[in-house]
């Protein structure tokens, strides 16, 4: 079949892959684990949200259930880091998820709203042991591939992300509405189960690799040992903090997401005398299929039109500021649905592009024995400013009492400003900066 040019530049693209996957023994089982881990991760939100709502029916026990999901993860990282640097991080990976696994079976507990303390608990249990895997998997995908393939592997992660973002909150509701809470929990734990079935497969040696000599850690001074790196080098310093940049603006509008798609753009419709879309319902789903394809295929397109190498990622980055910075900023302006769908699609490359360039940067950059707390230091950040963002966009419409417009237009103009710090960081860094560091990996 003859395809057209670009039709002949996707099979290539996604053959390229493929090919990752099927040559790569140890990254496809990686790869197999992200995949079933996001799938029940999705199946558990849906479940947790369902039952909390069932049992308390307040709106705040909702909004506590994602401070016992956000709050371990930045708390925790720290340690998290130093357990990834000290022992092997696939047994790390392993124990955590088996260990979670048993932490969700311990949901099938909870029937009412005297027992809603041991959620929270349980909750947040299972995201200590998520703030263990992360950046585990973070640092071991670099032991795993290639240098010339991190950012094919970065990206194929993006994709998979994107992708069970649609899919599996898709199946995570069916499943919950179709068998019930009980089984949804059940499904979430075989889940993990199979994600370090996955991981035990690998074979590579994932032993943290021996630091320099002369080099000295003991105890828990480990914690800001890692922080201490990255202070001898700034450069590095911030290229971890990029994530964290770009969500202190992408956060807050995954919040104003959902009051744009129930106030200002709902598609409602009626079949055989019920109405469907309330509550933007509808909206909302269109709006996450946007962002599912813009983070997953924005960074594979740039990728290939960029390359591989550190110098091209600096400029993806400072495309991918620039298009979050703009598809915000012409979100605020009130057109209608398909222009904000545009614009979010324009947001949404952006951001997934600041998101799989600047792993890929840090994998190539980051010397082995401090690469767990590297990446712990990463998501703690990324954590803490998305927790700021989403806290804004709620305090602006409702402390502030700003339109919706406005709050959309204050954060565009915060990533125009994000643009401009890298910008200056460029100039300042110059070529220099951030020569891929193998040695002793």
């Amino acid at each position: 079949m003859n395809l057209p040019p670009f039709g002949v530049t996707i099979r290539r693209m996604f053959s390229e892959y493929a090919e990752l996957l099927r040559r790569n023994h140890d990254y496809r089982n990686l790869w197999l684990g992200f995949l079933v881990s996001q799938l029940g991760d999705w199946f558990n939100l849906i479940a947790s949200a369902s039952l909390i709502a069932l049992i308390t029916e307040s709106g705040t026990a909702v909004s506590f259930l994602f401070l016992a999901r956000f709050l371990p993860l930045f708390l925790f990282s720290p340690i998290a880091g130093v357990v990834n640097d000290r022992f092997n991080r696939k047994q790390v990976m392993i124990a955590s998820d088996l260990l979670r696994a048993l932490t969700v079976l311990g949901f099938l507990l909870v029937r009412d709203a005297s027992l809603v303390w041991l959620f929270y608990t349980l909750t947040a249990v299972q995201f200590m042991l998520s703030a263990l895997f992360i950046p585990g998997r973070s640092a071991l995908l670099a032991r795993v591939v290639e240098k010339h393939e991190l950012v094919a592997a970065n990206a194929l992660d993006s994709l998979t992300w994107s992708t069970m973002l649609a899919v599996g909150a898709l199946l995570g509701g069916l499943a919950t509405a179709a068998f019930g809470i009980t089984t949804a929990f059940i499904l979430d734990s075989l889940t993990f189960v199979g994600s370090a079935w996955l991981i035990g497969r690998i074979r590579a040696d994932t032993r943290v690799l021996p630091r320099p000599a002369g080099s000295t850690s003991r105890s828990w001074q480990e914690i800001i040992g890692g922080v201490q790196y990255l202070r001898t080098v700034p450069v590095i310093l911030v290229i971890a903090l990029v994530k964290a940049g770009g969500s202190l603006v992408w956060g807050a509008i995954n919040v104003l997401e959902v009051t744009f798609a129930e106030k200002h753009f709902p598609l409602i419709f009626e079949w055989n005398g019920q109405t469907y879309g309330q509550g933007g319902t509808i909206t909302l789903a269109l709006m996450y299929t946007i962002i599912g394809l813009g983070t997953g295929f924005g960074p594979l397109v740039l990728r290939r039109w960029l390359g591989d190498q550190v110098a091209a990622l600096r400029r993806g980055i400072t495309i991918g500021f620039a298009m979050v910075g703009l598809g915000i900023l012409l979100m605020a302006v009130p057109v209608n649905l398909t222009w904000y769908l545009l614009m979010s699609f324009v947001r949404t490359v952006g951001s997934g592009t600041v998101w799989v360039f600047s792993a890929a940067m840090l994998q190539m950059v980051v010397p082995d024995h401090v690469r767990g707390r590297v990446f712990a230091f990463e998501f703690a950040m990324l954590t803490l400013t998305q927790s700021i963002s989403i806290f804004w966009a709620g305090a602006a419409q409702d402390f502030l009492d700003l339109s919706i417009w406005t709050t959309t237009l204050l954060t565009g103009i915060g990533g125009a400003g994000m643009l401009l710090l890298w910008l200056a960081f460029q100039r300042a860094s110059g070529r220099k900066a951030l020569v891929p560091d193998w040695q002793g990996d």
